[in-house]
């Protein structure tokens, strides 16, 4: 009997040592890296703010250059300022690493706000199930570097062009140039009470050109809206990838704007080019453009891109013909995911504004 209690005791040990083994062998899962936003290779400013995500909360982080904010529990806020030219980030948590690079320009003048684009080809349109007739052919197009805004236009901004400008005040603007509710929501030159930081609405395609050539800019082309909505993204549906939810974007007749900036921006840095409201394009509506669109740079209409800048106002307004209308991009807080995809596009008169058209402006790069 003494042997045998013996003899358990010993299977019982080599047992426990095995098991022992094991368990020194077996070691908890790492915290991985997941995506940086702006994403690594990019072209950025020196006060570029980067989204880092992992996959579960790091713990403490640690950046060389540049300093660490936990603004979630998976995501790290990178900010600068960075000096120009290469720029090599390493960031640091727990046992592991990862290297992060960029190229650091600083802004030409009157490019304040306004992120490089850089140039690129991308494919144009959509062959998802839900694209229309005027988002096919798919095609490839090339574009020029260019400077666009980060966010819509917001009150706050547009108040500045209008005070600097009367002829396109509320009061004064010519009948030629709205449908009657521009800047409905406006108080003669004062927009609404806490809506500063929200975007301008109610704005023809006309006063957003006025506005553009006010600061020496001017609308973006189709192409180029497109191309920067996508962030570096290739054949998504929206501007971060194929889903959809109310923390991305603002939408789903909400009947409310919301501030410029509350939602995460795409792989460019853009804030809101889906939802919040439709931003108008340079281009003429042309339903079949997409069948015939040059490569390089293309622009639906008769007119080149400086006549456009200089002669805006002559742009026929109104009289129901198609050829006629302008584009409008990104959908807007009253409309359902469908209309929030990148390709979706929608033809309107110039003169016509309602409480969800907005815009944002580009700037070339000579």
């Amino acid at each position: 009997m003494k042997n045998v209690f013996s003899l358990s005791v010993l299977v019982i040990g080599i047992l426990s040592t095995m098991v022992g083994c094991g368990s020194d062998e077996v070691k908890p899962n790492p915290v991985d890296f997941v995506s940086a936003n702006p994403p690594s290779g990019s072209t950025i400013q020196p006060d570029t703010t980067i989204t880092v995500t992992f996959d579960d909360a790091p713990g403490k982080v640690v950046v060389n250059p540049g300093r660490a904010t936990i603004s979630g529990g998976r995501t790290v806020e990178i900010s600068g300022p960075f000096t120009a030219g290469a720029l090599t980030i390493t960031i640091s948590w727990g046992s592991a690493s990862h290297e992060l690079h960029y190229t650091v320009v600083v802004p030409e003048p009157g490019t304040e706000g306004m992120v490089r684009i850089p140039a690129g080809e991308f494919e144009m349109g959509s062959n998802d199930p839900e694209a229309r007739k005027n988002e096919r052919p798919v095609h490839t197009v090339y574009v020029d570097a260019f400077y666009i805004d980060q966010h819509e236009v917001t009150n706050l901004e547009y108040q500045q062009f209008v005070l600097a400008n009367p002829r396109w005040q509320k009061n004064r603007i010519d009948k030629r140039f709205h449908n009657g509710i521009y800047l409905g929501d406006w108080n003669g030159n004062e927009y609404p009470a806490g809506k500063s930081k929200h975007p301008v609405r109610r704005v023809s395609w006309y006063a957003a050109m006025a506005y553009a050539v006010w600061l020496g800019k001017r609308l973006p082309t189709e192409a180029e809206w497109e191309y920067a909505a996508r962030g570096g993204l290739a054949g998504k549906k929206y501007p971060w990838g194929d889903l959809i939810d109310h923390q991305r974007a603002n939408y789903g007749n909400v009947g409310s704007t919301t501030p410029v900036g509350k939602y995460r921006p795409n792989g460019y840095g853009l804030y809101d080019m889906a939802g919040n409201v439709w931003e108008w394009c340079l281009d003429e509506y042309n339903e079949d453009f997409y069948s015939r669109s040059p490569r390089k740079n293309p622009l639906s209409g008769r007119h080149s891109v400086d006549w456009l800048i200089n002669n805006f106002t002559d742009v026929k307004p109104n009289g129901g013909d198609v050829k006629f209308y302008r584009v409008l991009r990104g959908g807007s807080m009253v409309n359902d995911p469908s209309h929030l995809r990148v390709a979706f596009r929608i033809p309107v008169t110039p003169a016509f504004t309602i409480e969800a058209f907005g815009f944002r402006c580009v700037k070339a790069i000579p």
